[in-house]
């Protein structure tokens, strides 16, 4: 079972972000520890230096003398050694095994195997009064020929406080340039990523912003060559189901072509058939065939009108500028015979001659559409109803509605009328669909009008009765 935590989706950029930083502070923590490392050994290099020039500057203060020692080493030079009480330099002359002659006797002994190489300074660390210091000692010879010689030892110790000051200034001079350079190095980082990244960024606004039915090309011509190869298999990918798609529109369309004329031919025998009909129960049989090829017709119709409002055909129709409220008019007098057949009041409201509605788009798609939606209106909203269409402007948007007195739609049943095949029970639908019709008369409108960025919407009205709303941009009467 794969775990939850595995289907987490992650960010590239973080993770390039994360393999980028975190080596650099991984490094910049070693070369601070490598600094600070250099920065006390040079600082005790430093210290060890200063430590043997003074047990040798200590050791000529300190001439033989007979069988005894001279002691050139005045208070005043004591004092100056001694000054610092935070830094302290301590020194003592001794000669072994532990005779002790001047300066501070509590300085730790160096471990001596064997004889002591003389002339050779010894630097060791140790401690005096509890504190750490950094010692140097130094072996000396003196006695004269006739006296058997003797050796003097020579010390001189340090604290270490003056090498951990030294080494911490070290280390804050190198370790700062250093973190503003990886600070640099980051903002360096964090821009690269986003612009590398900049293309795939582009390449996802360009799918976000499609309309489900846009299978064009991904354009990105500067794309790297990693989202070169996907924009390519992608493409591919769109031009295959677009074809797929094409191939089961033109076989829609094919077959509604050849259905047009057999179920025209049907329709007009049934005609005959009934007007010579004279047994009842063979008057009804030919009724409902010629109900049947009379509905069949119309699914047909309707899905040729399908088939032209689909993107591939609604692209090859050419865009003119038209005036919606002239083109509602003509539309409404060429519907008003239908409607008297059907016993429905259908006329255009009066404000609405008075109004001019500029769109840019095809005028045969938005004809079909409100085609659609005034016959559904005289279908569904029965015998004795009326039927209005007013043509008005509201604000940036040129609006058609198509208002009717029959039983309407139920609220809950508004979004789902607008699916293809979509049909309501007889009783409960006003334009809509039901046992007479297809159920693509609404789809079709809501294909056309998305396509001329438009909107289409149903309101139920008081007492009853239901309002088709089509909402189109407006244009300038200047457009071309």
């Amino acid at each position: 079972m794969t775990r939850p935590s595995l289907l987490r989706p992650h960010s590239l950029r973080r993770q390039l972000l994360l393999w980028l930083l975190v080596p650099q502070a991984v490094l910049w923590l070693a070369g601070a520890f490598g600094s600070y490392v250099l920065a006390a050994r040079y600082t005790n290099q430093a210290i060890d230096a200063s430590l043997t020039q003074a047990t040798r500057s200590l050791a000529r203060q300190v001439k033989p003398m007979g069988n005894g020692l001279f002691i050139d080493f005045p208070r005043a030079a004591q004092d100056i050694i001694e000054s610092d009480p935070e830094d302290r330099v301590y020194y003592m002359v001794s000669t072994p095994p532990g005779q002790f002659i001047l300066g501070n006797q509590n300085l730790t002994l160096p471990e001596v195997k064997g004889t002591p190489r003389l002339n050779e300074p010894l630097l060791y660390d140790g401690r005096v009064d509890d504190k750490p210091v950094r010692l140097a000692a130094l072996f000396l010879a003196y006695g004269d020929e006739d006296q058997p010689r003797q050796t003097m030892l020579v010390q001189v110790a340090r604290g270490l406080k003056s090498r951990e000051t030294l080494a911490t200034e070290i280390l804050r001079d190198i370790a700062l340039p250093l973190s503003a350079l990886m600070v640099l190095m980051s903002m360096i980082v964090w821009a690269g990523i986003r612009a590398g990244l900049a293309p795939l960024e582009r390449m996802r606004k360009q799918v976000e912003v499609r309309a489900p039915h846009d299978l064009a090309p991904v354009q990105l011509e500067t794309a790297p060559t990693e989202l070169h190869s996907l924009v390519v298999a992608l493409n591919s990918l769109l031009a295959a189901v677009q074809s797929s798609m094409a191939a089961q529109r033109r076989f829609i369309s094919d077959a509604a072509h050849q259905l047009r004329t057999p179920l025209a031919g049907l329709k007009s025998q049934t005609e005959l058939a009934l007007k010579e009909a004279q047994d009842p129960a063979l008057r009804t049989r030919l009724e409902r065939v010629h109900q049947s090829a009379s509905r069949s017709a119309h699914l047909v119709t309707q899905l040729l009108t399908l088939a032209r409002a689909e993107p591939e055909s609604h692209a090859a129709l050419g865009r003119t500028h038209f005036d919606l409220a002239r083109l509602a008019q003509e539309v409404t007098a060429d519907m008003v015979p239908r409607a008297l057949k059907a016993g429905v009041d259908l006329g255009l409201s009066e404000d609405s001659s008075d109004v001019a509605l500029p769109v840019h788009g095809h005028a045969l798609l938005i004809k079909e559409a409100l085609v659609n939606v005034i016959d559904n209106a005289i279908r569904y909203a029965g015998r004795g109803s009326e039927v209005t269409v007013r043509a008005h402007a509201q604000g940036a948007w040129a609006v058609l509605d198509v208002d009717d007195s029959g039983p309407g739609i139920e609220a809950a049943q508004h979004e789902a009328v607008f699916e293809r095949f979509v049909r309501l029970s007889a009783g409960t639908a006003s334009p809509g669909l039901n046992d007479d019709g297809c159920g693509l008369g609404l789809a079709i409108v809501k294909e056309i009008i998305e396509r001329h960025a438009g909107t289409v919407g149903l309101q139920s009205l008081d007492p009853q009765g239901l309002r088709v709303s089509l909402q189109l941009p407006k244009a300038s009467l200047t457009t071309h």
